[in-house]
């Protein structure tokens, strides 16, 4: 679902939410992309021997499910990305489900300011903030 929130829509507390399952398509779709080829993301071999075992997403993937969020929900089209901080809590790994989540804490002068955090089940893989401008409303 793609919508448009203009800032006069938009209130401190409103949250959404997307939720995606990382997939070994996505994380190789992503080094092609980014040009990130770390083994760690790619090789399997290669990545039972580090600490985590196996194969893990790329951190910026998962940080990119929040864009989502910002671009189609909250506010949706129109928004402009201005700041984005992360902290990378937690692996996300292939098959695991990833709740990315936007709840807005302020707003002034179409600039709103976002919590943001992205879940695989009860556990926080990353936790940050973001700050978006959001369009008025044509006819404010």
């Amino acid at each position: 679902m793609v919508q448009q929130l203009f800032f006069e829509d938009i209130s401190v507390g409103q949250s959404e939410s997307i939720t995606r399952t990382v997939t070994a398509e996505m994380i190789e779709t992503f080094a092609e992309i980014s040009g990130d080829v770390n083994p760690l993301h790619l090789d399997a071999d290669f990545a039972a021997t580090t600490q985590f075992g196996e194969r893990i997403a790329h951190g910026a993937l998962t940080a990119g499910f929040i864009s989502a969020v910002l671009g189609t929900r909250l506010p949706g089209i129109g928004a402009v990305f201005m700041h984005q901080s992360t902290k990378f809590l937690a692996p996300v790994k292939i098959g695991d489900t990833v709740v990315a989540t936007a709840e807005v804490t302020a707003k002034e002068k179409n600039r709103v300011s976002y919590e943001t955090k992205c879940m695989v089940g009860d556990k926080m893989v990353v936790s940050g903030d973001a700050l978006v401008y959001v369009p008025s409303r044509p006819d404010a």
